[in-house]
């Protein structure tokens, strides 16, 4: 049997764990960032790696700042589904409500991750209904076994999609 693969892009905002989500599941990630004030940002993308079992999966994260919507255009061509990685320490707003509404009008097949549950002032329950009716999993960024768990279960849906269409 032929090894899957899978195109995966992981778009959020600006600090919402990105980068941290796709070194976490490959430490040898690559990743293009520039200082800023508040630390680090990407600014061209991230890329890594993931073997599961007999599908590979790339791993291509966005820069979470408006201005870079032309790089987010670019990275996306060919994607075989969306992970929209979301900080539940901060309050859902309009950029964040973009990036849904153009993943969602694209109809490619997508995930909402809630990242930083555990951190203070986390309102997971908040940001799960605000995307009621779409399917959000609890995921923490710096935890591999959580990543991996639930980037696998994402995959999962992407195989019974593509069987279904055949």
């Amino acid at each position: 049997m032929a090894e899957e693969k899978y195109k995966i892009v992981v778009f959020g905002a600006f600090g919402a764990g990105k980068s941290t989500f796709i070194q976490t599941l490959d430490p040898q990630a690559k990743h293009i960032e520039t200082e800023c004030t508040g630390g680090s940002t990407t600014i061209a993308l991230d890329y890594g790696r993931v073997q599961i079992g007999e599908k590979r999966v790339y791993l291509y994260g966005t820069p979470g700042q408006e201005r870079f919507e032309f790089a987010r255009e670019i990275i996306g061509k060919g994607m075989d589904g969306a992970i929209l990685l979301v900080d539940v320490t901060s309050p859902i707003d309009d950029f964040v409500e973009h990036l849904f509404t153009s993943i969602s009008t694209a109809h490619i097949p997508s995930v909402v991750f809630l990242n930083k549950c555990d951190a203070i002032g986390a309102q997971p329950d908040t940001a799960k209904s605000h995307f009621s009716g779409v399917e959000t999993m609890l995921v923490s960024a710096k935890n591999r076994r959580e990543a991996r768990d639930a980037l696998e279960r994402f995959i999962g849906t992407l195989r019974s999609h593509t069987r279904e269409e055949k």
